[in-house]
């Protein structure tokens, strides 16, 4: 299961830290593939797409957050359906850029 960010507190709520941040690296390439019931193959494939960019800890070892959890889970969604990994990575990268001419439309109207 991947965690989801509506479960998650903000950071700097209240005892937060940095595991709360949806953005840290908390997760090894291992540990990604087992809660994404992918391999470990199938990340390094969408870090060679450029769809997601891993950190990589001291060591050089792939460290995921949960942000891009969401993002290969998005990705393993797609190729499960029958669309290649190329393709589901560039559906990805559409979908992303929409919601964000989506949310600076919508800016742009509450300050008009």
């Amino acid at each position: 299961m991947i965690p989801d960010q509506r479960d998650t507190p903000a950071p700097g709520s209240g005892g937060a830290d940095k595991f709360d941040d949806d953005q840290y690296p908390a997760y090894t390439m291992g540990r990604a593939a087992a809660m994404l019931g992918t391999t470990q193959n199938f990340l390094r494939s969408l870090d060679e797409a450029g769809l997601i960019e891993p950190q990589r800890s001291a060591g050089g070892h792939r460290r995921y957050s949960r942000h891009q959890l969401r993002i290969a889970a998005r990705v393993r969604e797609l190729v499960d359906q029958g669309t290649a990994v190329d393709a589901a990575c560039r559906i990805i990268s559409l979908e992303d850029q929409l919601h964000e001419s989506q949310r600076q439309n919508t800016a742009r109207r509450s300050v008009e």
